[in-house]
């Protein structure tokens, strides 16, 4: 279990359920959003047969916020990123 954090916001990487990197507000500002999954825990076993198990909240961060949540999650010390470093090109 980690933390981190941004501004006023500390975040348990824990419940990051997913990270939308480049993303823009209605007003066209750049911004990162975290999808943070916090569990319920039921009071009885019956009721998490009907009911969702997590609670689902995105937080969207701008300006400085976003540049450093995007630098953080785009870090190989941090997450790993399996898309291709390079397309392969094929000769004909």
């Amino acid at each position: 279990m980690a933390f981190i954090k941004i501004q006023n916001v500390v975040i348990n990487t824990s419940y990051v359920a997913a990270v939308k990197l480049d993303s823009r507000t209605s007003s066209g500002e750049k911004s990162v959003s975290v999808l943070i999954a916090t569990p319920k825990y039921p009071l009885f076993q019956l009721e998490s047969i009907s009911q969702n198990l997590c609670h689902n909240e995105w937080i969207e961060f701008t300006g400085q916020a976003a540049s450093a949540l995007q630098d953080y999650f785009t870090s190989f010390n941090n997450v790993i990123d399996l898309s291709p470093q390079y397309q392969e090109s094929t000769v004909v």
